[in-house]
């Protein structure tokens, strides 16, 4: 190894406690430079240089030396950095009521492919991510990536340690399901590389969009969501999501908002899971629903053919109320700086943004001085984002061991 080879290694060694910040900061489009990672990581510039280009050796992320100067800048254009369009991949999949999806997923939440799954989910869970796993596999067979690890979405709280599905309340699974078992199980069956994990959908959903979406620089995040049946919530503190002491935090879905209202289906009446949700929303539009498409994308068609409809305009202030009652509580006890929503959520936000806030803010302590903003989730496919970043987490915590060192240059 030449002079300049040992020097270069010499600085990485000195530097390869910021290999994962290096890259989780190019990760989440915070460090579109070399300059900009210099100043973040707060090491010299031949320490940062160094680490890029261990990155790059590792095929996670391209240095381009070259940029082009912006129109009417000055002095020589800083290194640009970009995630690698070729690395390697994570296996997402998501479970719901209606079905499921398996999806490769790149660094900076980029989803590379996508396999829709079944229309039907059974009652056995490892009828359903075999399933899963198999379109996984096939997806990773086209592609020819290699796979970092995989992650599964699911609508029910996982406690933990154990990886159970505590409360699919909406699929037909038994509750206990021991879904992560099953799925890690399948994932080396089918020769996959990488470890597996499994969280809930809605977490997932809001750690993709802190990262990557509508959610990214906030340090009090809370997300509230409705799919295809149920509402869930999640809370991001500092970059982390918050899941309590047994991963069971935030099952806001079972906050009640309407004593007189729907049984839900953990024992008590007129929780936001059964309150705000699409099948609340077509009850309340007097619409029957329909077995042709989700209970989500008949909303949608409503909302988007409809909005004038005197029944939707009704179910659209019925749940606005319900849902911004719900918020202005959390709001009370959590103190977020930001609120993101989505699936039927941001539907109803977009429908009426100024009755939404407004009952937030009467309804709240904190919406009184100043509010909170409220946004809509920004990531068309979070959950399965959401699933890939637990997936490319232990790279991020550390490259060189999730990987292997490179071959060094020189």
């Amino acid at each position: 190894m030449n002079g300049k080879a040992t020097t270069t290694r010499t600085r990485l060694d000195r530097g390869r406690s910021a290999l994962g910040p290096a890259l989780e900061l190019v990760h989440t489009g915070r460090a579109p430079t070399r300059a900009v990672l210099t100043a973040e990581l707060g090491v010299t510039r031949a320490t940062a240089g160094a680490v890029a280009a261990e990155l790059e050796a590792l095929g996670l992320i391209r240095v381009d030396s070259r940029p082009g100067a912006a129109a009417g800048s000055q002095g020589r254009p800083s290194h640009r950095l970009t995630v690698d369009e070729n690395g390697p991949v994570a296996l997402a999949a998501q479970i719901h009521a209606d079905g499921f999806r398996a999806a490769l997923v790149g660094l900076g939440g980029r989803i590379v492919a996508t396999a829709p799954g079944c229309v039907e989910v059974t009652a056995d869970p490892a009828q359903v991510l075999a399933a899963v796993v198999n379109a996984g596999a096939g997806l990773l067979r086209e592609s020819g990536r290699r796979c970092v690890g995989a992650g599964l979405a699911v609508p029910s709280a996982v406690a933990e340690p154990e990886g159970t599905a505590l409360n699919p309340l909406h699929l037909a699974w038994p509750a206990g399901a021991p879904v992560r078992d099953v799925f890690a199980g399948l994932v080396r069956a089918a020769g996959i590389d990488g470890p597996a994990f499994t969280g809930n959908d809605v977490n997932l959903a809001a750690l993709a969009e802190h990262r990557h979406g509508a959610g990214r620089g906030a340090q009090h995040l809370l997300c509230v969501a409705t799919g295809h049946r149920g509402v869930g919530g999640a809370l991001v503190l500092d970059g982390r999501l918050h899941t309590g002491s047994s991963g069971l935090a935030l099952e806001v879905g079972h906050l009640t908002v309407n004593p007189a209202g729907r049984p839900c289906h953990c024992g008590s009446r007129g929780c936001l899971d059964v309150e705000t949700d699409p099948l609340a929303f077509l009850t309340a539009a007097g619409r029957v629903p329909g077995p042709e498409v989700s209970l989500l994308q008949q909303c949608r068609d409503l909302l988007r053919d409809e909005p004038g409809d005197a029944g939707v305009r009704a179910a659209v202030e019925e749940l606005v109320d319900r849902l911004g009652l719900g918020l202005a509580g959390l709001v009370n006890i959590l103190n977020p700086d930001r609120i993101i929503l989505g699936g039927l959520h941001r539907e109803l936000l977009a429908a009426d943004p100024d009755r939404l806030r407004a009952v937030v803010a009467d309804r709240s302590l904190w919406g009184r001085s100043g509010g909170v903003p409220i946004l809509a989730c920004t990531l068309d496919h979070n959950s399965l984002a959401g699933a890939a970043e637990l997936a490319w987490q232990p790279v991020l915590d550390d490259p060189l061991s999730a990987l292997g060192r490179p071959v060094p240059h020189g």
